[in-house]
Parts: structure tokens; sequence; C-alpha cells
């Protein structure tokens, strides 16, 4: 790791004038924002980057804590990813998303990684990961993982870079449509979950989010609960703690009198973005909420995966997760 100068703002128009206006030919890395820095040290450490200058944004007092607004919820982005598995108002009405905080790494890690670093985390692809690979995500000229060692790579979405989006977080709070506020140099703005994540192919292929250099996540906003929608996350990894999702299901039922009346899904680890399939969602309205239905909502979410030459188990094993998690929420109903 090289050596770099820390900044510590109290406020986020000091944050923001510490940060660079606009993407230079290092993308802007001579300063980087830091919160709990469980992702961005390790980049670090792999000698990915090396800023000059990182700007840390634990004294920014607006970006913490949570607060209600509403009927929902205001999470700031500083808040610690132990405390959005922990709040009992999220645990009650948003369970997804506190089974998902729950499920990230280990209590440690939780303890001391953001809510907002979280969102922000950089893809984990071991070609990205090693500083001897000039892979097109660090803007060389190949994805090595197209042809190459590609076992955790993306089945959807994937073209010209096949990396997946390694948070569990975001997939939930997609699952119930809430929205991040960002602070930068030009402002503030208010975008969705889904408008936050960039696929590859969309824009600038070094970048996973439509975040400016500048710009900051402040806070994460979650809209009302909803009467009678019930929710979980469920995902599958290779070590039984302490490691990110092979394949992960964010799912949302409401039922009445046997029937599915209204669906919402959102698959993780499988596609640069947190991956909706809506096509499954919109069949499985009116199906009978029983295994023989879940096997062909299932089967719809997977259409169109194009698995690489190591990672085509994801299909499986993402049909078996999507029943799991229906399973789970009707047994709550027995």
């Amino acid at each position: 790791m090289e050596r770099f100068e820390l900044e510590i703002p109290t406020t986020v128009t000091e944050a923001v004038d510490l940060l660079p206006a606009s993407w230079d030919e290092d993308g802007g890395r001579e300063a980087m924002p830091i919160a709990g820095g469980q992702d961005l040290l390790t980049v670090l450490k792999e000698e990915l980057y090396a800023p000059e200058r990182l700007v840390h944004l634990k004294g920014i007092s607006d970006f913490g804590g949570i607060r209600e607004s509403g009927k929902g919820l205001v999470l700031g982005a500083l808040l610690k990813v132990a405390s959005v598995a922990a709040d009992p108002r999220i645990r009650l009405h948003w369970r997804a998303l506190a089974e998902a905080a729950e499920s990230v790494a280990s209590p440690q890690i939780r303890n001391q990684a953001t809510l907002g670093g979280n969102l922000c985390q950089r893809p984990r692809c071991w070609y990205f990961r090693s500083s001897d690979a000039p892979c097109l995500k660090k803007g060389g000229y190949e994805c090595y993982a197209y042809g190459g060692k590609n076992k955790y790579n993306a089945i959807f979405g994937g073209g010209p870079s096949y990396i997946v989006h390694p948070s569990d977080i975001a997939p939930a709070l997609q699952l119930f449509r809430a929205s991040v506020k960002t602070q930068s140099g030009g402002g503030s703005r208010e975008l969705a979950i889904s408008e936050l994540y960039t696929l590859p192919a969309d824009s600038d292929v070094t970048r996973e989010t439509v975040l400016g250099p500048d710009e900051l996540i402040e806070s994460v906003s979650l809209p009302a609960p909803e009467p009678g929608f019930k929710t979980t996350y469920v995902k599958a990894q290779e070590r039984g703690s302490f490691d990110f999702a092979l394949s992960a299901v964010a799912l949302g039922v409401r039922a009445q009198g046997g029937k599915i009346t209204e669906c919402r899904m959102v698959l993780g680890s499988v596609a640069p973005v947190p991956w909706q399939p809506e096509r499954a969602e919109q069949e499985a309205i009116g199906m009978k909420d029983e295994p023989e239905s879940w096997a062909k909502i299932a089967a719809v979410a997977m259409e169109g995966a194009e698995p690489l030459s190591e990672n085509g188990y994801k299909v499986p094993l993402t049909k078996g997760l999507i029943e799991k998690a229906f399973k789970r929420l009707r047994e709550e109903d027995v």
C-alpha cells in the first residue's frame, strides 16, 4: 500500500471539495472517500489504486443513524451493517433487508462495514483483484474471465465485462423499491436502487455505479411497509460463514386464497447489477402458492441465462434458491 494523506471533514461540503470534480485518466483516483474501509483498504493493499488522499466520512453527522420519515425509514450511509441487521423495525417490516445484512461476512466485519460502503464495493473477480492482470475493468482490453476462470462470474447481463455485484444488501433494497440520496458538487439527487447500478455494456466499463467522482451516498430511504407482503433473503455460499454469495434471492410475495397476488424477486451474484426477472414476477400472478408453481416461476426466472464455461451450476442453484425462498414464506402461513 502506498502512502496517502488522510482528511476527516465534518461537513458534506468539505468532503465533496476534497474529492475530484471530474474523472481523469486514472479514473479520478487521486482522492477517494472511505467509510468502514472493509473493501477499500483491501483494494489499496492489492495495489489496484494508489490515491494521494483518502477522505474519511466518519466525521459527517448527517450521514449516520436511522430516522423515521413519514411511514418509512431513512438509513444513514454510515450506518453499520450490524445495526441494519439488528434494528427491530427493519426486522419486523423489512425482513429481507435484515436477513441480507445479517448474512454479510463475519460479525467483526458487520460491526465495521457501512451501509453505503456495502452498496459501493468493487467486484470480487480475481482478475480484477490481481494487480498482474490488466483486465477490462481496470482500463485494459480484455475480460479474462470470459475465457478463463469464471466460476463466480455473471450468467446474466454480462459483456464486455462479466463481473457480478457482490452486495447482499443491494438486492434486498431493490426488492423494497428503496432509493438513495446522494451529494456532490452539483448538489443532491435521489436515485432508485435499480438506477444506481449500471451494466458494463451501458456506460464506462470501469464503473459499477452512476456516481460521479465527487458524489457520495448520504442515505437510503425505505418506503412504508406493505401489509401482507412477506419477504425473505436466501443465499448459497461455499463456506458456511464469512463468504460472498454464489447466488442469492430476495423474494417478496403477497398471497390470498392460496394464490399469489403479487411477486417481486431480485437475484444477487448472478449479474453485474441486482437482477430482477420481471417476466417471472408477472407469470407468478394468479398461480397457486405451491411447489409446482414455485418450480415453474424459478424456471422462467432463469430464462435468458448465458453461463460461461465454469459457472453453469448457477442456473440450477438459483432455481433451487428461488424455490427455497417461496417455501420459507409459505411455511410462515402454516
